[in-house]
């Protein structure tokens, strides 16, 4: 009896921790997928090789993946384009510039489309670091845009849809303001000129074009054949001082004419 009681206990010694440990690795959950693997074989494998070469970067990553990550990956053409501006950015800026290529949530393909506007990056700290980019949809093309980049980015492909990881492929690089100068405004088109009326067409259909009117010379200073007043004054003194002596010429004349006929 004493001996069925011992080998009890020793097999309760021995079962208990192998159940306690079976249970403990059936509760530990699953690791999540490996985003940067993901990426690089699916055609961003220079964008995965910049997040392992960055430790901020690859640590924030791997943190973020167990909570829920989304992330848009530039293809290897956009990164090798993108390059020259990349390599003068400082290391936190570099790290900066990766991070904001994802998103502390999980979008599956469904959710992804149906979603629009502000979103938050694995770069924003806060008030003091924004690095805010804009989703927007418009029919089955995802789009995301930044304040320094005048041209959208656009979502090629699903590389990866494993909750809680979802990686995809864009074609373009994301800049964020924080780190470049903000695009350009487009220049607003000038107005058109307004269009000149066109001349009404007469009875026989050809245009009908109308001399300005003559302008009438401005009246001149008439004529003044008088003579000036003080000629009138001296003229009129003189026929006043002629006119006895031809009185008297005319009387003289008249006796003369008497005489003749008297003789």
């Amino acid at each position: 009896m004493r001996c069925l009681r011992l080998a009890v206990a020793l097999l309760l010694l021995v079962a208990l921790p192998l159940a306690a440990a079976a249970g403990a690795k059936a509760k530990a959950p699953a690791a999540p997928p490996n985003a940067t693997v993901a990426m690089a074989k699916g055609g961003c494998k220079a964008f995965a090789a910049l997040i392992a070469a960055s430790p901020d970067a690859a640590s924030t990553y791997d943190a973020a993946a167990s909570g829920g990550m989304t992330v848009f990956c530039p293809s290897d053409d956009a990164v090798a384009s993108f390059m020259p501006r990349y390599k003068n950015l400082t290391a936190d800026g570099k790290a900066s510039l990766l991070l904001f290529h994802a998103v502390p949530v999980y979008y599956s393909p469904g959710s992804l489309k149906a979603n629009n506007g502000v979103m938050n990056t694995l770069a924003t700290d806060g008030s003091a670091r924004n690095y805010n980019f804009t989703l927007q949809n418009e029919g089955n093309v995802v789009t995301i845009k930044t304040g320094a980049s005048g041209a959208v980015a656009r979502v090629r492909s699903t590389l990866l849809d494993t909750d809680p990881v979802a990686v995809y492929a864009v074609d373009r690089v994301f800049q964020p303001v924080e780190l470049f100068k903000p695009a350009p405004s487009p220049t607003p088109a000038p107005a058109p000129a307004p269009a000149a009326d066109a001349p009404k067409a007469g009875k026989g259909g050809a245009a009908r074009h109308r001399s300005p009117p003559a302008v009438a010379d401005a009246p001149g200073p008439e004529a003044d054949d008088t003579a000036p007043a003080d000629q009138k004054k001296d003229s009129k003194k003189s026929a006043a001082a002629g006119a006895p002596g031809v009185r008297w010429l005319a009387a003289a004349l008249a006796a003369v004419a008497v005489a003749s006929t008297l003789a």
